[in-house]
């Protein structure tokens, strides 16, 4: 194994090699994959061109990395490794293109969080596909492998929020050979495996969690095939498209998934079921490899944002049973959870503690959900048979083990390690998982310990919670918790700070323009965030994203699970109409906000926000 994970300075070899120069210090005369990302390099487990191309090395690979490859010129980033032996891997990076790119308003965005200088337009939009299209031109006898987010929520048929338009699957347009989809350890291990063994990539149909495009309907399998309606039925029927995605979600989210088919034209594009979720051990081999948790030399001198954020944090689980929506993460990662060992993640705190820049405060222990760590249900035979996308609504499934107590041990032992001043909690609370009738006594008990350790020791002044609208016509929609819930946990909140001497603060996040949600519901919000002294600061338009429920509902009317239809803004004026709802309190929305409210016929409202 290679890499420096001491505090001595870091050689040029500790890294992957990122140019030819590089490649020949190491001996190499050829390469075995050439990995390609819209990110910069950032050798660190919350990257995933890092995760990848340290998991191949540690498949005995010879990886090479060509981070943000300039697409505009003579491709020479393209051809400067050569080609590889086995295959190229391709990812947009940690974000998808599109979102990178552009606002909730379609605009272009001013900067890149995950390249040098906070630079932008180092990707092209679709990353993915551009970068396919000109290495299959290059290359066309060398496969590519794609995988990351981008292609990962783009697996099948899908509606792109950027083009007004839906788009048949990404495999169809990049001309990739196969794809990796979700978290990507178990599957390209599997790959790894079967060309050393020698098989032709013909063969390789079989590996759980990849997909790729069939000339032909593909014989039965060792899973349960479900077909789902074709990409041209998906143009001319949007219920039938809707339809779909019921399929899509829940087969993502099962133990025993069964394989999803679709047919493109004269193709078919075949989606195998995911693997289980990865074991502790698993998880364990993953962040345990020889990250140097550091930037590539040649960024020298320029700051990348996303990694002045994360450096001094760790990522204790993975997964999210939240079920949220509008949220990607179990389309990407899967609801169940998989959680590292404390002992794992202790190592990489110490690893933090001797980073020269480190001043004894870690930024965040946290995940998806930062209070999901090692939660499972109490008897596994009955999610294996689960369909639900989430454990927690409508309510808190009685099956769900909800102890917070291994948590508050991870917490208590960080807290103890040499070094340490202070750690703190950045990811989102599920205020939810807290506050449910809870059957089991040692549960209960820790939720109330939990959050008393969290408001009094973890909390660096303000605690992100996201409760995302007051109604809760909405927040059914959402697959949110009543917000009524949201207030007791306020009040929670606010209690401890006063019995600890504190003076913390909520950040509440909201959406406006979700699905289901229409002007009215945005007047209330107001009123309701009035009443508890909120100005609203992290607030967002809805924005579509693939393979999200919300998205579904916002591209066909119609709502997945039960073909009924829901309301949307989809207008940039009627996306406007509910957002200056947040700012009811600056002066230059309130003329506007009283027309709404006099059109509404509500003066009830009126009175309570403006007297």
């Amino acid at each position: 194994m290679m890499g420096n994970q001491s505090n001595e300075p870091c050689r040029l070899t500790d890294f992957l090699p990122t140019t030819r120069k590089e490649v020949e210090l190491r001996g190499w005369d050829e390469v075995d994959v050439v990995l390609l990302s819209g990110d910069a390099y950032v050798d660190h487990p919350s990257f995933a061109c890092a995760v990848v191309g340290r998991l191949l090395e540690a498949e005995g690979l010879r990886v090479a990395v060509v981070p943000q490859p300039n697409w505009q010129d003579d491709l020479r980033d393209f051809r400067k490794m050569g080609r590889p032996r086995l295959f190229f891997a391709v990812s947009a990076g940690n974000m998808d293109s599109m979102v990178n790119h552009y606002t909730a308003n379609k605009r272009l965005r001013s900067d890149d969080a995950y390249s040098p200088g906070g630079r932008p337009r180092m990707r092209p939009d679709r990353a993915t596909v551009t970068y396919c299209r000109i290495l299959k031109r290059l290359w066309p006898d060398v496969p590519v492998v794609v995988g990351g987010i981008e292609a990962s929520l783009r697996r099948f048929t899908h509606y792109d929020y950027w083009a007004d338009a839906l788009m048949p699957s990404i495999l169809v347009d990049s001309g990739a050979d196969l794809m990796v989809y979700g978290m990507g350890e178990m599957p390209l291990r599997a790959l790894v495996a079967r060309l050393r063994a020698g098989q032709p990539w013909s063969r390789l149909t079989d590996i759980p969690q990849t997909a790729y495009l069939a000339d032909r309907a593909p014989a039965a399998g060792p899973w349960d095939d479900i077909t789902l309606a074709s990409h041209e039925v998906c143009l001319r029927d949007k219920r039938r498209y809707a339809a779909n995605f019921r399929h899509i979600e829940e087969e993502s989210n099962r133990y025993e998934a069964a394989r999803l088919l679709q047919p493109v034209g004269s193709r078919w594009v075949v989606v195998n079921p995911p693997f289980p979720p990865m074991t502790t051990e698993e998880l364990d081999a993953s962040y345990d490899l020889p990250y140097t948790r550091l930037p590539h030399p040649k960024y020298r001198g320029k700051a990348i944002p996303a990694y002045e954020m994360i450096k001094h944090s760790v990522c204790l689980h993975r997964g999210c049973f939240g079920g949220c929506a509008f949220c990607t993460i179990s389309a990407h990662q899967g609801k169940f959870i998989a959680s590292r060992s404390q002992a794992s993640i202790l190592r990489e705190v110490e690893r933090i503690v001797r980073m020269p820049d480190f001043k004894g405060y870690v930024s965040d222990l946290g995940g998806p959900s930062a209070n999901m760590y090692r939660m499972a249900g109490r008897n596994p035979d009955a999610c294996r048979k689960c369909r639900k996308p989430s454990c927690i609504h409508p309510r808190v499934c009685p099956n769900l083990d909800t102890d917070h107590t291994p948590l508050l041990d991870v917490y208590r032992a960080v807290d103890g390690l040499p070094g340490i001043k202070k750690s703190f909690i950045g990811s989102g609370v599920r205020y939810d998982l807290l506050l449910h009738d809870c059957a089991d006594p040692r549960a209960a008990a820790s939720h109330e310990a939990y959050t008393r350790e969290l408001v009094a020791r973890h909390v660096s002044g303000r605690l992100k919670v996201a409760p995302e609208h007051t109604a809760d016509e909405v927040l059914r929609v959402m697959r949110k918790p009543p917000f009524a819930l949201f207030g007791r946990f306020k009040a929670q909140f606010d209690r401890i700070n006063r019995e600890c001497g504190l003076n913390q603060q909520i950040v509440p996040y909201f959406i406006s323009s979700h699905p289901g949600c229409r002007p009215v519901h945005m007047a209330e919000l107001a009123v309701a965030t009035k009443r508890l002294n909120f100005h609203l600061e992290q607030v967002q338009d809805f924005t579509p994203t693939p393979m999200t429920l919300a998205t579904e509902i916002y591209y066909s009317g119609y709502h997945p699970y039960t073909l009924e239809p829901v309301y949307t803004a989809r207008t940039r004026e009627q996306k406007l109409e509910q957002r200056k709802f947040f700012f009811w309190y600056k002066p230059e929305y309130r003329a506007a906000i009283v027309r709404d409210l006099q059109r509404m016929n509500r003066p009830d409202l009126q009175r309570q926000l403006f007297g």
